[in-house]
């Protein structure tokens, strides 16, 4: 259905191992009954987790997927805004919250799920989850999930469109999820498709440039829609992780993996080029459930990632620790740099 992009596709297979060497420090964790919905008569929700980040000066802002209630689930995203002093003081602390993007339409009516925040020039944007209208009903098993992307502008996030594979691949595509937009020398997007053959395709696709410049919500179609690379065999599946961060003339991306046995959800990373070729991979997984946070919730043995950012020569990294809570973790730049750069790919 999608052609594999990566040339070494068959070595990123190759190296890759199952087992973990967990590099990333924790600093904390916020759980959800420490934060205060400001704009909600129910004042503190059910979970909070799943989060992207945003560094602006001294300052930290979470975007987190929370829920009130168990029957439907469904998510909506709200901001948390902590000086950035604080962020290793965090487990103790408790802090005021705003819902800022609600569901509203027929592409994200039963949930706003896992926002990823960043930048694309000067726009900030959110591309996150949406559950559509169809995610609860059982005679329709197509797009019960799909990218929709928000920018902030004026103080507020507005809703500029939602995006769509090409109409003949349409019917087999049974969701779309993990999203973010990334301007190399094309505006992609990259996503996680799963089909009705079952399987998940780690993917990127191109996005018409005027995407961004939309004054009303619009459903997007993308095009060339390429598999970057493939699982390995001893998983169920991959996703993207956190949005890029540029580290000289690459990209630095965390992913997340669910194994096939245990379905445990690690973390790992990979460096791609502005032709977005990988061009190193982390030979095994650099983070895991360890604490107990991270191990016991609604979804157990979970980790998963959603922003990552740099400060102060550390790589600061938001993920959803059991489907339950917040978890800020960071590792040194230069310590995943050495790996990644000790494990580059054929003429990488």
């Amino acid at each position: 259905m999608f052609r594999v992009l990566s040339k070494f596709n068959d070595e990123i297979k190759r190296r890759r191992e199952f087992k973990t060497v967990d590099i990333v420090r924790r600093l904390g964790v916020i759980t959800p009954n420490r934060l205060y919905l400001r704009n909600y008569p129910i004042t503190n929700p059910v979970t909070a987790f799943n989060p992207s980040l945003l560094i602006e000066g001294e300052q930290l802002t979470l975007y987190a997927r929370i829920t009130l209630g168990y029957f439907t689930y469904a998510s909506a995203v709200a901001e948390i805004k902590i000086p950035i002093a604080e962020v290793g003081d965090i487990s103790r602390s408790y802090y005021n919250a705003e819902i800022v993007v609600y569901p509203e339409n027929k592409f994200d009516i039963w949930g706003v799920e896992d926002p990823r925040v960043y930048k694309v020039g000067e726009r900030t944007l959110m591309t996150y989850c949406g559950r559509t209208v169809y995610y609860f009903n059982p005679a329709i098993r197509v797009e019960r999930t799909l990218p929709v992307t928000a920018v902030y502008e004026d103080g507020k996030w507005r809703k500029i469109c939602v995006f769509r594979v090409v109409e003949r691949l349409r019917a087999h595509v049974v969701s779309d999820k993990d999203a973010f937009l990334v301007k190399t020398r094309d505006l992609l997007l990259f996503h996680r498709i799963h089909t009705d053959d079952e399987n998940y395709y780690l993917t990127v696709s191109k996005v018409p440039e005027d995407a961004l410049s939309l004054r009303e919500f619009r459903e997007v179609e993308v095009t060339d829609t390429c598999i970057l690379f493939e699982k390995s065999p001893f998983e169920e599946k991959i996703g993207w992780g956190s949005p890029p961060i540029k580290v000289d003339d690459e990209y630095l991306l965390f992913l997340h993996s669910v194994d096939a046995e245990f379905k445990c959800y690690r973390v790992f990373a990979i460096l791609i080029n502005e032709d977005v070729e990988v061009t190193a991979i982390t030979p095994y997984y650099i983070m895991e459930p360890r604490e107990n946070y991270e191990k016991y919730g609604d979804r157990p043995f979970t980790i998963f990632p959603c922003g990552a950012s740099i400060y102060d020569d550390k790589v600061l990294i938001s993920y959803g620790a059991s489907d339950s809570a917040i978890g800020i973790g960071e590792v040194d730049l230069s310590e995943i740099m050495s790996i990644l750069d000790s494990n580059r790919l054929e003429g990488g």
